[in-house]
């Protein structure tokens, strides 16, 4: 079966990753890919990064007992891979090998926001009275070619936060809200080919598109609880959405396709949660759900699915 449309279409690559029988990811947080192509799975196992070569093959694992709850993964240009726990508040900077070499924030201890966590995500982020400063439960994050980074800080508060090479905060921007500017689960973050930093804002169902000043340049509308936001070399943005669908825009926030289920019928679904997305060299596309979290179904090796673009 062929998805998405025109010149975008793509093949599902059934078993790509390459896991022991029985073996499970439980929910993935975060994807991301190197320059080999290699597909650094964030996940939340008892061995949180999970690397696969593009045959998917698994190469290495580490982070185990790091995390509390692993959610998102972004590559650096210098080579390094940033992850963020939501569960512990904090974000890491790694080798990809999985050398410690940055903390931002305190683990364990939440910034003040007067969030209180429930069962309800929407319900839970309404409790959030003010902003506040890094972290209570932050989601996702990007970083500059100068090494500069901007991490989404989410759950538990309603900000983005700025940083230098160094970890030290330059500035914070959000507060509580649905008018522009304003935050209801920033979950993930990134740089596009302008510069310019895509905000998922998820429960205000929009992305959000800022300088990396925090000046709010525009409001993509054509989402629906966005999730998980990815660049390719053409300039391309790739969405996940909780809409059970992936979709691509252009740098103006153009539709350019769109796919995902086509059937309500559960064992014929395509997606149950798609919560992260990139992209490899080839513009082959990887997706990982929070399946056992949002569907209470354990997916096992196929919580990620690789899409190979035809060409």
């Amino acid at each position: 079966m062929r998805y998405g449309t025109g010149a975008m279409q793509y093949e599902v690559v059934p078993n790509w990753a390459q896991v022991p029988a029985g073996w499970s990811f439980k929910d993935i947080g975060g994807l991301a890919i190197d320059e080999d192509d290699n597909v650094y799975v964030l996940n939340r196992s008892e061995s949180p990064v999970l690397v696969f070569d593009r045959e998917g093959r698994i190469l290495r694992h580490w982070g185990e007992s790091l995390f509390k709850r692993a959610h998102g993964a972004r590559l650096a240009p210098d080579g390094s891979i940033f992850c963020t726990d939501d569960g512990d508040h904090w974000v890491g900077k790694f080798t990809r090998d999985g050398e410690l070499l940055m903390t931002l924030g305190l683990k364990g201890v939440p910034s003040d926001t007067g969030y209180r966590r429930g069962w309800d995500v929407y319900q839970s982020t309404s409790t959030i009275a003010h902003a506040g400063p890094p972290f209570n439960r932050p989601t996702g994050v990007a970083i500059t070619t100068d090494g500069s980074i901007f991490v989404s800080d989410g759950y538990g508060n309603c900000r983005i936060h700025h940083f230098d090479a160094q970890g030290n905060l330059l500035r914070s921007w959000g507060e509580p809200g649905g008018e522009p500017g304003r935050f209801r689960l920033p979950h993930d973050v990134v740089l596009d080919a302008r510069g310019r930093l895509l905000v998922a804002d998820r429960e205000n169902s929009r992305i959000q598109v800022f300088s990396q000043e925090g000046d709010l340049l525009t409001v993509w509308h054509d989402v629906i609880r966005p999730t998980g936001l990815s660049t390719d070399r053409n300039g391309l943005v790739y969405v996940s959405q909780f809409c059970l669908c992936i979709s691509v825009f252009d740098l103006d926030g153009r539709l350019v396709t769109t796919w995902g289920n086509q059937s309500t019928v559960r064992e014929e679904a395509v997606f149950l949660a798609p919560h992260t997305v990139a992209v490899d060299s080839h513009g082959d596309v990887y997706v990982g759900e929070v399946s056992r979290t949002y569907a209470g179904t354990d997916r096992g090796a196929d919580t990620i699915h690789k899409f190979r673009r035809n060409r």
